[in-house]
């Protein structure tokens, strides 16, 4: 497997991609290259070493890890199976692991990262920072320092479906007449039906543990996708799919029958209320693509107290519109402040309502 280092063309040094300008830059010599340059460039390849691979005590490790050489500086660094771009861990140098995106693991599309680390950073501080009792060192500026860009895979379904609700729809009319009041119900039998194209409805292919997390800040605007090149992968990790469509076509099939179902409904006005009694869905066609899509990650542990066990919370920002999704900490600490200084207020009261109704 080809270990893939894109260089600079004036000085050589290892490039990145700059997220702000929507180029390549070399933090060297602060060259700058469109993806077109890049690519008229032959990256330079450093074969993969896979040691311990004729090791029947390693074949378990082998199989989850992977190691190549760092075409800058030679060191041999380790990756997980899944990760196909990062950084070597002793000169920073930005690599791309080439051989894990060939064939049918070759994306089709990719979105840029839109912002730069640093703006990620100040994002996820203002939003944390909105919450109350979160434990202190969660705003550390060393904490959001750890914060990650990373590529990681969906698959984008397009469909065109042919569909048609049934409901009842109810019409209630209320009048008074001397001191009497009236009320009329009227049922009706309402049908539509449509044919509905749709565009990138979008699936994570990538760890059902993360599944949730990734599918928390979409959506992904399809405006912004671009054709994938490796290029991009350049100064970011990234992994590649390991959730096949096979797996996820039920899902996607189930979430366009609601949308056909809702946009239906949508159709229908005029009525009291409206109970929907039935939907059918065909789909006349269905093409799938694979993606690459921005995430800058963020991890944080909040130490477990008296015996009990670390909690490791983790965030996701979706690294084109800012959306976050994760679950803050609770900082006992900060609580239980407030709880002794509302006690303390609320014993000071009745203190004080005693010594004065015993005055009186």
């Amino acid at each position: 497997m080809p270990v893939v280092s894109y260089k600079c063309p004036c000085c050589g040094a290892g490039i990145a991609f700059d997220s702000a300008k929507q180029r390549f830059k070399c933090d060297f010599c602060l060259s700058e290259f469109t993806k077109e340059q890049l690519e008229a460039q032959t990256p330079e390849e450093t074969p993969a070493e896979e040691s311990r691979a004729d090791d029947a005590e390693n074949g378990e490790f082998c199989e989850q890890m992977l190691s190549y050489s760092c075409a800058n500086c030679g060191a041999e660094v380790f990756a997980d199976k899944d990760t196909v771009a990062d950084f070597c861990y002793y000169c920073h140098n930005p690599i791309v692991c080439d051989g894990r995106l060939t064939g049918q693991l070759r994306p089709h599309k990719i979105i840029p990262f839109a912002f730069d680390k640093k703006q990620a950073e100040e994002r996820f501080l203002t939003f944390a920072k909105k919450k109350k009792f979160v434990p202190k060192d969660f705003f550390s500026q060393s904490h959001a320092e750890q914060i990650r860009g990373v590529y990681f895979p969906f698959w984008l379904t397009d469909a065109d479906v042919s569909a048609r609700v049934s409901a009842r729809g109810d019409k209630v009319r209320i009048w008074r007449t001397g001191d009497k009041q009236y009320t009329e119900t009227s049922h009706y039998a309402l049908f539509r039906a449509g044919d509905i194209h749709f565009e990138d409805v979008t699936t994570a292919a990538y760890s059902a543990e993360n599944k949730q997390m990734l599918e928390g800040i979409l959506p992904f605007p399809s405006d912004a996708l671009r054709d994938f090149s490796m290029t991009y992968l350049s100064g970011f990790l990234a992994k590649k799919r390991n959730i096949e469509r096979e797996k996820v076509a039920d899902e996607v099939k189930a979430r366009i029958n609601g949308y056909s179902e809702t946009l239906l409904m949508n159709t229908i006005n005029g009525y009291t209320a409206v109970v929907p009694s039935g939907v059918q869905v065909q789909a006349n066609k269905l093409t799938w693509d694979y993606a690459l899509m921005p995430v800058w990650i963020l991890t944080y542990v909040q130490k477990g107290k008296q015996g009990k066990k670390d909690k490791v919370y983790t965030y996701a920002l979706n690294g084109h519109t800012g959306k976050i999704y994760g679950e803050l900490p609770l900082g006992m600490d900060r609580l239980a402040a407030l709880f002794f200084g509302m006690a303390a207020g609320v014993t000071l009261l009745l203190a004080l309502i005693l010594f004065f109704g015993g005055l009186l």
